[in-house]
């Protein structure tokens, strides 16, 4: 059994929490903005429940040394490039600072045919995928990476967790064409550590070969889990190090330090690293498409070629979170198990805000 919460009452329960913990009205709008994205697309693994776990961790809960601080204000920093912009984030609130980076992305975009940014200094944004598929149904071609809050994942023939599960996110304008925008979205482990703990939450077990427990033996067991492992074995692990290369040169901590202050010397940073990328689809086009096809006709060719030969069955990248959208709608509000009801009635308990399980609908 499932349960339905309005998007109004959601959105009150977060902002209420956020609001808690200092965060100014604006960080809390875009806090429960994002936890609304993540929710109504079937996100489980980083929705508000999660974006409280992380900051209560290593964020503003962390009353020794913060890795999130309330109300702190983006420094952005002069570059000699026109469509490149260098923030230092100041351990603002992951999720405002995302939205506002792929708004400036995309402003660059407009002018430019391509706009980045880069951030240092920064606290997790969560889903990545949330971020890239509202610029794609805005109509452009978007990317963004980070370094993830913790070097929880073992390189490929390794020991040690020395990586982040560090997701790479690209979200493309196909709506035209299909229906919806393809997001490409994927930490390099074969789980996040957020799957982890929603299979803790629902007494599942995870599938063979994503993680180790303390003696580094395979283990199905969330509740073993000390470690993950990377997908693709040398190919996740190259994925999961061009995030840790991208923050090294933006001016990312040590992953092995990363949220974890009582390690680090003096001097030594702490914090994670974004990257976006945003390019208008004008930039790339060539004008020498087959068959008097136009860009957006030569996409949608190309997408049923994929899908043909067989083929026919397939899924697209980004097709699963648009029906979790496609559910949402029908059910007019946010759709959660009884195991996340019961935390999320745990954090409204605590902000003394009114959540009464019982007056919600349910579905199967």
């Amino acid at each position: 059994m499932n349960y339905v919460v309005p998007v109004q009452t959601h959105d009150q329960l977060a902002q209420a929490a956020f609001a808690a913990r200092k965060f100014n009205p604006q960080e809390c709008e875009q806090a429960a903005k994002f936890c609304n994205m993540a929710a109504w697309h079937g996100i489980k693994t980083h929705n508000l429940i999660k974006a409280l776990h992380l900051d209560h961790l290593f964020g503003s809960g962390n009353t020794t040394n913060p890795g999130c601080v309330p109300n702190a204000t983006i420094i952005k920093r002069t570059s000699k490039f026109e469509a490149a912009q260098k923030w230092n984030a100041q351990k603002k609130l992951g999720q405002a600072v995302a939205f506002e980076a792929i708004e400036a992305c995309e402003k660059m975009a407009d002018k430019y045919g391509v706009g980045i940014v880069s951030v240092d200094h920064a606290f997790h944004y969560l889903w990545g995928g949330g971020y890239v598929m509202e610029s794609a149904k805005r109509g452009y071609i978007a990317y963004t990476n980070c370094t993830a809050a913790l070097a929880e994942v073992v390189p490929f023939m390794g020991k040690g967790a020395t990586l982040g599960t560090n997701p790479h996110s690209w979200g493309f304008p196909t709506t035209d064409a299909i229906g919806f925008p393809v997001v490409i979205d994927w930490a390099t482990s074969t789980v996040a550590m957020g799957r982890v703990q929603q299979f803790k939450r629902e007494g599942k077990q995870l599938p063979p070969n994503a993680a180790v427990d303390k003696d580094g033996n395979p283990t199905q067991d969330p509740n073993a889990v000390s470690a993950l492992l990377p997908f693709g074995a040398h190919k996740g692990y190259g994925l999961s190090l061009i995030n840790e290369l991208v923050g090294g040169f933006i001016g990312g901590s040590l992953p092995t330090l990363r949220s974890r202050p009582e390690n680090a010397g003096v001097g030594e940073k702490t914090t994670p690293n974004f990257f976006f990328q945003v390019i208008h689809p004008d930039a790339m086009d060539c004008g020498a498409f087959a068959c008097g096809r136009d860009q957006k006709a030569n996409v949608k060719a190309v997408i049923e070629d994929v899908l043909g030969h067989g083929n026919e069955n397939c899924i697209l990248p980004g097709q699963i979170e648009h029906q979790a959208a496609v559910q949402s709608e029908k059910a007019d509000g946010l759709i959660f198990t009884e195991a996340e009801m019961k935390e999320l009635s745990e954090v409204a308990s605590e902000v003394k805000f009114d959540f009464n399980v019982s007056s919600f609908k349910t579905i199967d």
